[in-house]
């Protein structure tokens, strides 16, 4: 049983040892990177730089690649990995990605319907979905390790065999439509802010472009123009299959029966004519004025606020500087005013702490980093009160400049890859994402050394 006076003791020990500012802000003075005295050492657990299972890359005679990592477990998740998205669209009307997305598992050569792939996925306890982004479109299938040889086979046919019927055409403008109007009116401004955001930083050209369909090309889209585009960037050599629970032969046997010498159903590809546009950074304002009056999700009405993101831009993830960019973005942290909190919700980052914390009429503060092979992009969102946008810009822009607390984001970075590595989807779409970059992967105990050797690329130019 313990003690009282023991307790009371250490409680008044530890909150003796801090020395709050005379300001009236109490706020203590001790830095977070500085233990508290009395405090046991903490023991972090290390990677011994090792992986149970290694990650094996195959090329095929097509140019494909196949790559695969074993994991214990009755499941698996397998997908291909095109290099192909919205900043491929500049020779074509914008929204291309966007409908493929919505197409995607629908009937194919053979499969009648979605319902007949998804009955099909049953039988092995199997899920598919599809996903795009400014610079990869996957397809994945989570499913049975002992229905490979159906997965494989599937997602071959959902690649390069898709039917796209007129009624699933007109079905998918009808999504499109739908998911516009939603993203108008969601309460949450962060997918449009980002969009705003790359509009304003690469004006009209390649991840600038916009990642969601606009209004004026959803009746432009049809089949003709669609294998147009699959002509071009839906060949072997800009794809990986990628595996995560399988062996790397069963997979590459697989890979070898279902995606070797299979003739696309829009016919032989061109990829002569893809397009191989550098990202220009222009920088620039985008400013989006919304009446929210009559949108609530309930009797309480949504809040009147203004919603920034401010960027910079920094680096590809090709280059040095990425993983340095990547701690600064951990570093900054933040989230909203009403956050649950937790060392994993940021609450000691510098956006909490000076901004959230310290200006009460913040609502949000959140720090973001894009990536892509040529550029980046480091952003804060920030929300506030209209009447006090001038001084929410000042606070920001100030954050932008002062940069401690280095070695806590190190850690607390190594952490949450550590941690998200522990996934099978995940792992499956690093493994696919690093081998359609760079035809090679970084094991987690590389990627923490590199974080550790870490400094933040930060100049007074900015």
């Amino acid at each position: 049983k313990w003690h009282e006076g023991g307790i009371d003791s250490l409680t008044f020990g530890i909150a003796a040892c801090r020395q709050y500012s005379s300001s009236g802000g109490g706020y203590p003075n001790v830095s977070l990177s500085t233990a508290l005295p009395g405090i046991p050492k903490p023991i972090f657990a290390s990677v011994d730089g090792h992986e149970k299972y290694e990650t094996k890359i195959t090329t095929l005679e097509n140019g494909l690649r196949v790559a695969s990592q074993n994991k214990f477990g009755q499941f698996c998740t397998v997908g291909i990995l095109v290099n192909s998205g919205s900043r491929h669209e500049t020779k074509y009307p914008s929204g291309i990605a966007h409908f493929l997305e919505k197409l995607a598992f629908s009937s194919t050569s053979q499969y009648g319907s979605k319902d007949e792939i998804l009955l099909s996925l049953e039988k092995h306890g199997g899920i598919c979905d599809c996903q795009t982004s400014r610079d990869t479109t996957m397809y994945a299938v989570s499913a049975e390790v002992k229905g490979l040889d159906t997965v494989v086979s599937l997602l071959a046919d959902a690649v390069l065999q898709p039917r796209l019927l007129d009624e699933e055409l007109e079905m998918t403008r009808m999504t499109v439509r739908f998911e516009l109007e939603d993203l108008n009116m969601r309460p949450d401004p962060e997918p449009l802010l980002t969009e705003m955001i790359h509009a304003a930083a690469y004006w009209g050209n390649t991840v600038g472009l916009p990642r969601f369909c606009p209004v004026e090309s959803v009746e432009k889209i049809d089949r003709k123009l669609l294998h147009s585009y699959l002509r071009s960037y839906y060949c072997p050599e800009r794809m990986v299959l990628a595996g995560v629970g399988v062996e790397h032969e069963r997979l590459l046997e697989c890979a070898r029966k279902h995606l070797l010498n299979v003739k696309p159903v829009w016919g032989m590809s061109t990829p002569g004519q893809v397009d191989c546009s550098m990202a220009q950074y222009t920088g620039g304002i985008v400013k989006m004025e919304k009446d929210m009056s009559d949108v609530s999700l309930g009797p309480t009405p949504i809040p009147e606020l203004t919603h920034i993101m401010i960027g910079l831009e920094t680096c590809s993830f090709l280059e040095d500087d990425f993983i340095p960019f990547a701690v600064l973005n951990m570093m900054m942290g933040g989230g909203g005013s009403f956050s649950a909190g937790g060392p994993g919700k940021g609450m000691f980052t510098r956006l909490y702490l000076n901004v959230l914390n310290r200006h009460h009429w913040m609502y949000n503060a959140t720090s973001y980093h894009h990536s892509y092979e040529d550029s980046g992009l480091l952003c804060i969102h920030a929300s506030a009160d209209p009447r006090q946008v001038r001084e929410m810009v000042e606070i920001i822009t100030r954050e932008f400049i002062q940069m401690v607390e280095l070695e806590r984001a190190k850690t607390q970075l190594k952490s949450m890859l550590m941690m998200n590595l522990e996934s099978r989807p995940v792992i499956f779409e690093d493994v696919g994402r690093q081998v359609l970059a760079t035809g090679k992967r970084k094991l987690p105990h590389e990627l923490c050394q590199l974080i550790s050797k870490t400094n933040v690329p930060y100049h007074s130019s900015y």
